[in-house]
């Protein structure tokens, strides 16, 4: 994608859950999550390291999907990440 204009991502927290959000910048998401501002949940959790994040070309298509992924199981979920890594690795 040429010029994505949000992205859905997901976390790692410390205490080994998971946290998914969207957002229009990942890396400056992040490092609001890890001061302690970010999202309630991820508050007590630090540090978070992300572990995924895909792009997508509207804040709603963004949205979309990360409220599917939170429908997901959390093996379901890790199962996306791996195979959505492996095939970026393969087809950059």
């Amino acid at each position: 994608m040429a010029n994505p204009k949000a992205f859905m991502y997901v976390l790692g927290c410390a205490d080994g859950t998971l946290y998914t959000g969207y957002t229009t910048d990942v890396q400056k998401r992040l490092a609001t999550h890890n001061r302690g501002k970010g999202a309630k949940y991820t508050r007590s959790r630090l540090p978070v390291r992300l572990l995924y994040q895909e792009s997508f070309a509207s804040k709603s298509q963004a949205m979309s999907a990360e409220a599917s992924f939170k429908r997901k199981t959390r093996p379901q979920k890790l199962a996306y990440i791996a195979q959505h890594t492996k095939s970026e690795k393969e087809n950059p």
